[in-house]
C-alpha cells in the first residue's frame, strides 16, 4: 500500500442552495480499506456517489491516477460500486449474476466460467453457481453483490453501508468476511458507515466526517486514543469529555484537581477539553488528593461493569471487571498517557446545548 490511487481536491456540493459537503481535500491509497464515518447527513454517501460518478461536485476535482475524471460517467470509471440494497436479479442464478457485467462485455466464455469459479471461491460461495438468489440469506446475498462487482476488476470497490440490513450476528460476520475478501483481491475499498464498529473492525483509514466537513483522519487506533476534537471523541464510542485547564506542560486541572499527562503546547492557564475512555478511569478509595464522588448506579454488561459515578456535578461513566455498588463513595484516577487533552471546539461540554447561531454570536 502507498501509491495514491484516488484524490480529492476542494469538493463541495449544493443542492437548493445547502452546502453538503465543504471544501473537501482527501486521497485514497492503492489496496486502501477507507472508511466514510459519520451520522446521517454528514455528507458520506454523497462523496461517495461523487467518488464513483453518479453525482458531479459543485465545485472542485477528482484525480483518478492523477487523470481528472469529474465528466467521466460511472461506467467509465473502474469503479463499482455496491449498495445496501444488492439489486440482484431475481430470475438469475448466483453464477448468473456474478457473470452479468462480464457478459454485457462480451468476454470470452471460458474466462467468464473461470472468473466465476474464482468469485465464487473468494466469497466463500464453492458449490452456491446454480442456486436461485431468492433463496439465498441476506449475508449470502451481500457476497454476490461483491462477487458481482469484483469480477469486473475494478482498481476502485465503493461500499454504501452494504451491511445495514443484516442482524448484528451476520454484521459482525460480514465485517471479518469483507475484510479478507479485500486483502485477498488486493481492491482499493471506499466503505460509508455511520456504525463506528464497522469502521474500527474493518478499516486501515478511517474518515470522521460532520456537516460536510472532515473532522480527522487516521488509523482506527489514531481515531479512538487520540480524537482531535470533542465531536469525534464523542462519536467513536464511549467517552467522558470534560472542560478542563491546561495549566502548564504535562499538567491538567479537571474535577478541581490538578493531574499529570502527557501533552504540551497548549499554554499555561489555557482552557481545554479532555477525553477520558470509560475504560480507563480507575475508581479508588475515597483520598485527599483525587476527585471523589459516589457511585449511582452499576450496570453488568457481561465483560465487565459499567458505573456512572457523581463527581463534582459531573457524571463519569467507569467500566471495570470489579464492581462498585451503587451509593459506594469512591475517588476518581487515570493514568497520565490516558487523559487526552485537546482544543476547545464547537461540540465542548459548555457549549452543546447552545445552537450554532449563538455560538457564532457570542464570538462574533
Amino acid at each position: 500500500m502507498g501509491e495514491k490511487i484516488l484524490e480529492l481536491s476542494g469538493i463541495y456540493k449544493t443542492f437548493e442552495g445547502q452546502d453538503v459537503l465543504n471544501g473537501i481535500d482527501l486521497y485514497i491509497k492503492r489496496n486502501e480499506f477507507l472508511t466514510l464515518l459519520g451520522p446521517s447527513g454528514c455528507g458520506k454517501t454523497t462523496l461517495l456517489r461523487i467518488i464513483g460518478g453518479f453525482l458531479t461536485p459543485t465545485e472542485g476535482d477528482v484525480f483518478y491516477l492523477g487523470k481528472r475524471i469529474n465528466d467521466v460517467p460511472p461506467h467509465k470509471r473502474n469503479i463499482n460500486t455496491v449498495f445496501q440494497r444488492y439489486a440482484l436479479f431475481p430470475k438469475m442464478t448466483v453464477g448468473e449474476n456474478i457473470a452479468f457485467g462480464p457478459k454485457i462485455k462480451k468476454w470470452d466464455k471460458a474466462r467468464i466460467d473461470r472468473d466465476v469459479d474464482e468469485m465464487l471461491r473468494l466469497v466463500a460461495l464453492e458449490g452456491f453457481r446454480d442456486r436461485d438468489v431468492r433463496t439465498l440469506s441476506g449475508g449470502q446475498q451481500q457476497r454476490v453483490a461483491v462477487a458481482r462487482a469484483l469480477i469486473n476488476k475494478p482498481d476502485i470497490l465503493l461500499l454504501d453501508e452494504p451491511l445495514g440490513a443484516l442482524d448484528l450476528k451476520l454484521r459482525k460476520e460480514m465485517q471479518i468476511e469483507l475484510k479478507r475478501i479485500q486483502q485477498e483481491s488486493g481492491i482499493t475499498f471506499i466503505y460509508v458507515t455511520h456504525d463506528q464498529e464497522e469502521a474500527l473492525t474493518m478499516s486501515d483509514t478511517i474518515v470522521v466526517m460532520n456537516g460536510g466537513v472532515i473532522q480527522q483522519i487516521g488509523t482506527p487506533q489514531d481515531i479512538y486514543n487520540e480524537p482531535k476534537n470533542a465531536f469525534v471523541a464523542d462519536f467513536i464510542g464511549d467517552s467522558n469529555i470534560l472542560c478542563a485547564t491546561m495549566k502548564r506542560d504535562l499538567v491538567v486541572n479537571f474535577l478541581g484537581y490538578d493531574f499529570e499527562c502527557i501533552d504540551r503546547g497548549f499554554g499555561e492557564d489555557a482552557p481545554v477539553d479532555i477525553v477520558l475512555r470509560p475504560e480507563d478511569v480507575i475508581l479508588k478509595p475515597v483520598c485527599e488528593n483525587l476527585p471523589c464522588g459516589e457511585v449511582v448506579s452499576s450496570i453488568f454488561k457481561g465483560v465487565h461493569y459499567e458505573m456512572r459515578v457523581e463527581v463534582s456535578g459531573e457524571t463519569i461513566i467507569a467500566q471495570s471487571t470489579v464492581n462498585s455498588v451503587p451509593g459506594t463513595k469512591v475517588a476518581i484516577y487515570v493514568e497520565p498517557e490516558n487523559i487526552q487533552v485537546m482544543h476547545k471546539s464547537e461540540m465542548s461540554p459548555d457549549r452543546r446545548n447552545k445552537s450554532a447561531a449563538d455560538i457564532a454570536e457570542g464570538e462574533n
